[in-house]
């Protein structure tokens, strides 16, 4: 009777060590440090923001590290250096893809930033007034409200209104923001019912979305098809170095084989590349 109580007492001390132990791991400089380094790829996928050259490399320093240590525990020293030398290279498409997906948030919030607004001007706001409390409320959320904020602090700092909205459609690069910001400016010369407008371009994105929601959805099997064509050579590699430890380095020692795999895998990555360009300016 004692032994099974001083178990769950020694468990439950447990949970509570390993509690302050992640606590203390938290705080820990590595920890922190390494949060400084990947800090500009989560900025990117946040706010859009592109990585300085020495952020960069410090990316490329961590990605190579972390491959040749996931190559080195799976397949052996020769696959991990394989792996780092492609650390470096894999840094652009990352910071690239997080970028892409800031934007896709971006243009979503296109529906919920046009009816905010046209209810902003139908309360009596300006709309250089309702850009501004848009921004401070924090009404709109995602990529679309955080640049919101920054067009808020911009109009409060005094910046025209013109010039803030065109950074903006200059930083989402997307038409539908295009749309907006011109349907906002044009009716800043020629005058008519914005608010109204403004209705009409957030049902027309709404629109494109389902519609561009509806191609993806028809087009999915044969896009997950192409992929898993392009990626069998390389799954083919790595289970024969699972199933045949070494096999790698005997492919890499003899030089036509070397030749001929590089060749390869050249060829796979370029497929894949296509692959992925096809299918991104078919989702777009």
């Amino acid at each position: 009777m004692i032994a099974p109580l001083l178990a769950a007492l020694a468990a439950a001390f447990a949970v509570f060590g390993a509690w302050d132990g992640l606590a203390v791991l938290e705080q820990a400089r590595p920890v922190q440090a390494l949060g400084r380094v990947v800090a500009p790829l989560r900025l990117a996928g946040r706010a859009g923001r592109e990585p300085t050259a020495p952020e960069r490399r410090r990316l490329a320093v961590l990605g190579a590290g972390a491959l040749l240590s996931a190559g080195w525990l799976l397949a052996g020293p020769v696959a991990g250096a394989v792996l780092a030398g492609a650390g470096p290279a894999a840094v652009g498409p990352a910071v690239a893809a997080r970028r892409r997906r800031w934007r896709r948030g971006l243009a979503d919030g296109v529906p919920a930033v046009a009816r905010a607004l046209a209810d902003a001007l139908a309360g009596g706001h300006s709309i250089r007034g309702a850009l501004q409390d848009l921004g401070a409320s924090g009404a709109v959320r995602g990529a679309a409200g955080g640049e919101l904020a920054v067009v808020a602090r911009r109009l409060t700092l005094g910046e025209p209104t013109d010039a803030v909205l065109e950074r903006l459609r200059r930083r989402a690069d997307d038409p539908a923001w295009d749309t907006l910001v011109a349907a906002i400016l044009l009716q800043r010369e020629a005058g008519g019912d914005l608010a109204r407008l403004l209705r009409s371009v957030a049902e027309a994105r709404e629109h494109a979305r389902r519609v561009e929601a509806d191609a993806r959805g028809l087009t999915a099997q044969a896009r997950a098809t192409a992929r898993l064509v392009a990626g069998l050579p390389f799954a083919g590699l790595a289970f024969g170095e699972l199933v045949a430890p070494g096999s790698l380095a005997t492919l890499l020692a003899d030089p036509r084989s070397r030749l001929l795999l590089v060749a390869a895998l050249a060829v796979g990555a370029l497929a894949l590349t296509v692959i992925t360009r096809l299918a991104r300016l078919g989702a777009a």
